[in-house]
């Protein structure tokens, strides 16, 4: 059975995510909800669907979203056994009637092609539920850095709600601890695929909602997001380097470099690394122009 986690904490447009799960055409699911001490009480919103499909809810007495929100979702993770397929649904964010549906088209595909991780196709909403971008499609078979990489360029999107996984992968990854969970989920399916394939799924959509109440809408912390983007820029060019081209670890590299001066984060092992890295990929030329920029250039 497909399990969907939802950790809670606002109510705003929690009936819009509730619905939602109610209006699936496919009933074999369960929703886990993890309400982070919410000061926000969601009862009564529980009770007006309740029988409509099958949910547990538990109340954390201490907040942790507001310290780690990947350390509040693996809590939320914790609540369950060793259920073999997840997804983690924004309490503000929408699934499409045949999201769970489609999963089940493709589950058996997944299983024999062992493929960890199941995305559909995406689309930003605001605060009124109106679309405000393209529906973001996929492949249906694409390596999980290439998904990445087109993500990175603006090409495409990516966020949490859109995928499910296998939990024998994430009970051996885990999600990172980057500040506001910023770019946690985009290691993920670096991490989940084992360098691998992602599904795409483009029959069924989930509506992604942009709002001055979640972290991708706020403006108050940049800071805290492009210290996340470094801390995973560093995490691929140390982990990751084998899964992307010449021309994208370049591009890694410079950004890296760029974001080091921009948070004044520069250190000696920080700028060796990146030195060495370019050196490696006979870019001498490149490795001299970061000396430059690092050292030089105010």
């Amino acid at each position: 059975m497909l399990f969907i986690i939802i950790p809670y904490y606002k109510l705003t447009f929690f009936e819009a995510t509730l619905q939602s799960l109610a209006n699936q055409s496919d009933k074999r699911f369960k929703v886990y909800i993890g309400d982070d001490a919410s000061p926000e009480d969601c009862s009564a919103l529980l009770q007006k669907i309740e029988g409509k499909f099958d949910f547990a809810y538990h109340r954390f007495e201490t907040n942790l979203g507001g310290i780690s929100l990947t350390q509040q979702w693996e809590r939320c993770i914790s609540l369950l056994g060793d259920e073999e397929w997840l997804m983690i649904l924004g309490d503000d964010d929408v699934l499409g009637e045949n999201v769970v549906a489609e999963f089940y088209k493709a589950k058996q595909q997944l299983d024999e092609e062992n493929i960890n991780v199941f995305k559909v196709a995406s689309v930003i909403i605001n605060e009124t539920g109106k679309p405000i971008s393209e529906i973001y499609k996929h492949p249906p078979r694409e390596k999980a850095a290439n998904a990445y990489w087109k993500h990175y360029r603006g090409e495409s999107r990516s966020s949490l709600s859109e995928y499910v996984f296998r939990r024998s992968c994430y009970n051996q990854y885990k999600f990172t601890d980057f500040p506001l969970a910023w770019h946690a989920d985009d290691k993920a399916w670096l991490d989940f695929s084992q360098g691998g394939i992602l599904y795409g799924c483009n029959d069924a959509l989930v509506q992604v909602r942009l709002s001055s109440e979640n972290i991708s809408g706020k403006k108050d912390n940049i800071m805290l997001k492009r210290k996340a983007r470094l801390l995973f820029l560093e995490d691929i060019i140390q982990n990751k380097w084998s899964y992307f081209s010449k021309e994208q670890r370049s591009a890694f590299l410079f950004d890296f470099g760029m974001l080091m001066k921009e948070n004044n984060e520069v250190t000696l092992k920080r700028v060796v690394l990146v030195f060495f890295k370019f050196c490696l990929m006979g870019s001498f030329y490149n490795a001299f122009r970061f000396m430059r920029r690092i050292y030089w250039i105010k």
